[in-house]
């Protein structure tokens, strides 16, 4: 990395330098001195960093809304226990303040909702704040708005990253495609951040990165699996958001493959218990058979009603007549989709595992609205409404894949289980699992809490999940070994296909992308 001494006068000089110029080539480019490659919440958290110490930064973004797994991707956050009065950066408590003030400020909240401090516009019970995508990204613009409008902050969106030119390890430019026009620029900076969601800058910069699963041999973690591969990568989801009308008919077109998925069964060790497409599904931690409640009507009898896991908007919350019915996000076990990757393979395969994906998630759907069994002896709920309109998308689902893995830095320093896990800290250590504590790393810029939750693989994998220590982020995990001038700031850090489960939640990657902004 370029030390201290040799930052400022670089970054003097590219303040000096124009804008925009037509180099020789003829090709249009932009300079800053930073180029943030992703506006998810690694991204966007990078940039307002840099932006608010004074850096002129370009960020960009595939999709048209900033926010990633917390807007297009669609999915309320998942946080630690403590979240409510600390373990976040103060940005991201401020994000996360700014959501409830929007709902108080526009939403026609009942008074006793107003006056919550811990205010949860849906009462999912998977956060304690879950909420509408467009709220999260109406809040993270207004975050960005000051420096877009002082010329601190150039924000491209619909713009995907292309190719890139190195040298001397270190990263010149990024040349970057306008997904809309076809047009292309170049952007250049002294410093780079990879905030992709897939870590798409890796490749292009031709740094060396790791994908899927290492072996145990290589990370001497007790939950790897025993051979390293590539292509061992959790799924993805594409999300979608329904309400209900108890009185409606709104049953969608049967999708072209709702036969196959229908009758899917996953092929996953140890075995899933049966059709995917059914309320019965593994336990992750037990990985014993375990049947859930749906029921958008009410309650179910003794275990947890799906409606409610990721539920938007709960309409107690509002005046009467403000909604119809309750708004829910389906993310669940049975719209995981485990037949291909979304890295490691061609453009063409990728788009084609998301359109199958997308086919899995809207045939879910038609399940639960035509043959899902209900506690009355019926099946289905012809009630349920795809609002896609509240995602911004006319295919109904959410703008991109829900992703749970990347590729990943070959990093100064990689997170192994050993660090964060209870059982491999006691085992490594020589201790009761009760006295266990993570790793303390002498280049903490942050911390994090959460399970070690993968979600089954495309290789066959089952859940695993088990229980990590509060954890810190080490600077090393986010510095490439080789690059000198790029850093990631998202799910492409230094951990592995193991550790990726507790380093990947909402508040961990904005914590990661704020980091990566200030160094």
């Amino acid at each position: 990395m370029v030390g201290a001494t040799g930052i400022l006068p670089v970054l003097t000089a590219s303040r000096a330098a124009e804008e925009r110029r037509v180099n020789r080539a003829g090709r249009r480019e932009l300079s800053a001195d930073l180029v943030v490659v992703g506006g998810g919440l690694g991204g966007v958290a990078a940039a307002l960093a840099a932006a608010r110490n004074g850096l002129r930064v370009i960020l960009t973004e595939e999709t048209d809304w900033i926010g990633g797994q917390l807007t297009s991707q669609a999915v309320p956050p998942d946080e630690h226990q403590w979240i409510e009065t600390h373990g976040s950066t103060a940005s991201y408590r401020a994000l996360r303040n700014g959501i409830r003030d929007f709902y108080r400020r526009n939403y026609p909240l009942r008074e006793s909702a107003r006056k919550s401090a811990a205010l949860n516009p849906g009462d999912g019970s998977v956060s304690r704040l879950c909420h509408e995508p467009r709220v999260a990204l109406a809040v993270l613009e207004e975050m960005l708005a000051p420096y877009v409008s002082q010329g601190k902050l150039r924000l491209l969106l619909e713009t995907q990253a292309v190719a890139a030119e190195v040298g001397n390890d270190s990263v010149r430019s990024v040349k970057v495609r306008d997904l809309r026009s076809g047009n292309e620029r170049l952007l250049s900076a002294p410093f780079f951040i990879d905030a992709t969601e897939l870590g798409d800058l890796l490749p292009l910069t031709k740094m060396e990165f790791v994908m899927g699963a290492e072996g145990r041999g290589e990370t001497g973690e007790l939950h790897a699996p025993e051979k390293r591969d590539a292509t061992n990568q959790q799924a993805f989801t594409m999300c979608f958001a329904v309400d209900y009308d108890p009185n409606g008919e709104h049953v969608i077109e049967k999708p072209k493959e709702y036969g196959f998925w229908r009758d899917f069964v996953p092929k996953l060790r140890p075995p899933w218990p049966g059709r995917l497409l059914s309320l019965t599904y593994t336990h992750p931690a037990t990985l014993q058979a375990k049947t859930l409640g749906f029921n958008p009507d009410g309650e179910t009898a003794g275990t947890l009603n799906l409606w409610k896991y990721r539920r938007l908007i709960s309409r107690r919350n509002f005046e009467a007549g403000a909604y119809a019915g309750d708004v829910s996000l389906v993310n669940w076990p049975q719209n995981d989709y485990l037949l291909g990757n979304l890295v490691g393979v061609s453009e063409r395969e990728k788009a084609r595992n998301i359109e199958r994906a997308t086919q899995l998630s809207l045939s879910l759907l038609y399940w639960l609205q035509t043959e899902a069994p209900r506690l009355d002896g019926k099946h289905g709920w012809p009630g349920l409404r795809l609002r896609g309109d509240l995602l911004g998308s006319e295919a109904g689902v959410a703008k991109y894949p829900y992703v749970r893995e990347a590729r990943r830095i070959r990093a100064e320093f990689t997170v192994l289980e050993q660090h964060v896990g209870i059982e491999a800290r006691a085992k490594l250590l020589g201790i009761a699992e009760a006295e266990t504590k993570a790793e303390v790393f002498g280049d903490s810029v942050g911390i994090g809490s959460y399970p070690i939750d993968l979600h089954p693989t495309s290789a066959g994998d089952n859940y695993i999940d088990f229980q990590t220590r509060p954890f810190q982020i080490p600077l090393g995990a986010l510095i490439p070994a080789r690059v000198e001038n790029l850093l990631g700031a998202s799910k492409n850090i230094g951990t592995t296909h193991v550790t990726n489960g507790c380093y990947r939640l909402h508040p961990v990657e904005w914590n990661i992308g704020e980091a990566a902004g200030l160094v």
